[in-house]
């Protein structure tokens, strides 16, 4: 552990005390301060509140019950109590004490601008306080790192989703390639399926000519047939029907 982390935990763990006692409500108060010193925070805290219902003004009670909530580690709620502290209160000390233990509610929190903010508040109340100097920089440093970080993470973030739409561009060109080339491939089993239909019209035309060539030259040949058998009839006609004359002379 380096030195300035073990000096800022010894600075952030400081929160001033403020145990003013007022009359109505001093024997709360007494009590609770007690508890306090003895570091039973949540029963000192118990005591605080009483103290607040008697007197909803008092200053020191709500103070030191943000220093209770703080020692229990309630940060969020003791944060609370210290900026009302330091709205209520008239002395410069007291305030910045308020601003302070305000500031180290934050940080517990990681809420480093409003620790920021209170710490500026406290130095304003208590310029030469160096605990207070000394936080509000630790402050501003872990604010510089939460945005560095959240800088990076977006850049991150950023690239990631480049790649995303990369990768998703490059799937989507790929899917188009593809329904290309299938729409490609099935144009081209259309037309070879069309030309084999073409071709096989042609075939069926061309046997259907060739046999009506077929067919004509042997109806021709059977005309031909007859015709000559028609006149070999006609010549057997003509020869039985020429009658022979022979006339003798006596």
């Amino acid at each position: 552990m380096s030195m300035n982390k073990r000096i800022y935990i010894l600075f952030i763990g400081c929160l001033f005390p403020f145990l003013g006692i007022g009359q109505s409500d001093y024997a709360l108060k007494r009590t609770a301060d007690k508890l306090y010193k003895e570091n039973k925070y949540e029963d000192a805290e118990t005591k605080y509140r009483k103290a607040l219902e008697v007197n909803p003004n008092s200053k020191d009670a709500l103070y030191n019950l943000g220093d209770a909530l703080y020692r229990a580690g309630k940060f969020e709620e003791s944060a609370t109590y210290f900026d009302r502290a330091a709205q209520s209160a008239t002395d410069k000390n007291e305030k910045a004490n308020a601003y302070h233990n305000l500031g180290n509610a934050f940080m517990k929190t990681e809420k480093y601008k409003e620790s920021i903010e209170a710490y500026k508040r406290a130095l304003i109340n208590q310029p030469k306080d160096e605990n207070t100097r000394y936080n509000y920089a630790y402050a501003k440093q872990k604010l510089q790192e939460e945005q560095q970080q959240q800088q990076e993470e977006k850049e991150d973030e950023n690239k990631e989703d480049e790649n995303k739409e990369e990768q998703e561009n490059k799937e989507q060109q790929e899917q188009e390639k593809e329904d290309k080339e299938e729409n490609q491939q099935q144009q081209e089993q259309e037309e070879q399926k069309k030309e084999e239909q073409e071709q096989e019209q042609k075939e069926q035309q061309k046997q259907q000519n060739e046999l009506s060539k077929e067919d004509a030259e042997r109806m021709l040949e059977n005309l031909n047939n007859r015709e000559q058998q028609v006149q070999q009839d006609l010549q057997k006609k003509k020869k039985k029907a020429v009658k022979i004359s022979i006339e003798k002379d006596w």
